[in-house]
């Protein structure tokens, strides 16, 4: 069979398709994928491709989309589950590498590591500027309690963390077991020291993080957010940081991107480009699961990771 890959995977992730099936890798984007969707019988992804209904009508053989990522919401999983196409994932691929980043963001924050770095590089040696707070003894707030909020409640742990939690799938044992508290959502945006957001991009959860809540955190407090773009409202996180009503943020992931907006003006956020995932251990492992799922698909079996297994049965 052919299987079409259109975002750039771990070759090991490529070399496992070969060997029992055709693949092609192309970078094809819109109409371009449109027009040679119909030749193949799986497709392949990252976050770059959006995989949409027009996509979906124009892939007539299509038996599987996959996402070499956790996060679906470039790929229109109702269309495909209406063509009854398997869409498919690699949920803990790259859960240590986004973890990594939330932590290493606060550790930017508190340290003000990029105003250090920028200030050397023009000359100045700013020590007196540049004082900052340590981790350990903060309150960490975690909106999420999903694969990558637990391994940043790990790490967190062994950094002298207190650690809050909300999520509506978070029960009080489910906290415990991350030696969290539960909380509601109020109270951790005013009470915490960093606020790490882990949740998809839902109807429900876009713009969650609106101005209102932002404005109950602590003038001494940082926000970050490795999880999904639309999550945060980007105009009242810049009304907020503009007002220095917070003391920063750290922001990976954007509504569009590449982000061209005006949180780049502030001086009071670290802005990187939706590279959470991007590490070579965890683009392997997501790679290599998502592969195996497509071969599941396209050998007759179930498979491990099915995204809409409910909406085709």
């Amino acid at each position: 069979m052919k299987i079409l890959i259109t975002d750039e995977v771990a070759k090991e992730a490529m070399e496992l398709l070969k060997e029992k099936h055709e693949v092609v890798f192309k970078e094809l984007r819109g109409e371009e994928l449109e027009k040679e969707i119909g030749e193949y019988d799986a497709l392949m992804v990252r976050s770059a491709t959006k995989v949409t209904a027009s996509v979906i009508k124009a892939g007539k053989k299509l038996k599987v989309i996959g996402r070499a990522g956790i996060g679906v919401d470039n790929i229109d999983v109702e269309e495909a589950s209406r063509h009854g196409i398997y869409v498919v994932n690699s949920p803990g691929g790259s859960t240590r590498s986004v973890a990594e980043l939330s932590v290493a963001l606060m550790f930017a924050l508190a340290r003000k590591i990029t105003k250090a770095d920028e200030s050397m590089k023009r000359g100045e040696w700013a020590k007196k500027k540049l004082k900052g707070i340590e981790l350990q003894g903060k309150v960490l707030g975690l909106i999420g309690s999903g694969r990558i909020a637990r391994e940043v409640a790990k790490i967190a742990s062994c950094l002298g963390m207190s650690i809050l939690v909300y999520s509506p799938h978070c029960t009080p044992e489910k906290a415990k077991a991350m030696n969290a508290e539960l909380k509601s959502m109020e109270e951790i945006f005013s009470t915490a020291d960093f606020i790490s957001l882990h949740v998809p991009l839902t109807e429900e959860t876009r713009h969650m993080v609106n101005e209102a809540l932002l404005r109950k955190m602590k003038k001494t407090a940082f926000l970050v957010n490795v999880a999904r773009g639309g999550v945060v409202d980007e105009e009242a996180l810049y009304n907020v940081l503009k007002d220095g009503a917070i003391a920063g943020a750290a922001v990976d992931v954007f509504e569009h991107e590449p982000y061209q907006g005006k949180l780049a003006e502030l001086d009071n956020i670290i802005l990187t480009p939706h590279i959470g995932a991007s590490t070579k251990e965890g683009q392997i492992r997501a790679g290599i699961i998502c592969a195996e799922q497509i071969l599941k698909v396209l050998d007759g079996k179930e498979p491990d990771y099915w995204v809409n297994k409910d909406m085709m049965k």
